[in-house]
């Protein structure tokens, strides 16, 4: 079967909506014996999408739309003790030379939860940060910004009855005015932290 190439944005489009926004994250490819992930937003059509083909736990994973483009190339860090990732964004067809926000995980002794700190662009001021807050063996985390709201969530997905569908399908709630396509590569970045990538 012929690989489907990932292709650079012709333009840059503005991920934000006025409203929230929920989506289907299926920790799996469409890509026959395919790793990755599928993204559907609340009626049902593709909107993000990861293909890593035959590798599995990569070491850099492309965050693409529908139609192929990619939105964020994110690479794991070398030499980082706990964990560090870096998420370039792409525009005018390339991407951009600096990372466009940094993620580092923090290991807390005793504690079944999952730490992560992320700094958008070279700005380290506290309010231009995230945080993703997860408990260890769980798929459920949120997503906090600098002032200690909550600018998405992350839970298993549940159908009308009540049933749990897998650890490996997600509801993602995106709060309004955030940029749903920075929240998916963070989202990346948490499956690539629980090796569901």
């Amino acid at each position: 079967m012929a690989k489907v190439y990932p292709q650079t944005p012709a333009c840059s489009s503005s991920y934000l909506t006025s409203k929230r926004e929920t989506f289907t994250v299926w920790m799996k490819s469409l890509v026959f014996n395919g790793n990755g992930c599928t993204v559907f937003d609340s009626n049902g059509e593709l909107v993000y999408r990861i293909d890593n083909y035959g590798e599995k736990c990569c070491h850099e994973v492309h965050l693409m739309n529908l139609r192929g483009e990619v939105l964020f190339s994110i690479r794991q860090q070398k030499l980082q003790i706990f964990g560090g990732w870096d998420g370039y964004k792409w525009s005018d067809s390339k991407m951009k030379e600096r990372p466009w926000f940094q993620v580092r995980k923090y290991c807390k002794i005793f504690s079944k939860e999952i730490y992560c700190q992320v700094i958008l662009g070279r700005d380290k001021a506290k309010s231009r940060c995230y945080r993703i807050v997860g408990l260890a063996g769980k798929a459920a985390f949120k997503i906090i910004d600098g002032h200690g709201a909550i600018v998405a969530e992350v839970r298993e997905k549940q159908s009308s009855s009540g049933v749990l569908l897998g650890d490996d399908v997600w509801t993602l709630v995106v709060e309004p005015k955030t940029d749903h396509s920075l929240i998916m590569a963070l989202v990346t970045v948490y499956g690539l932290i629980k090796h569901k990538l």
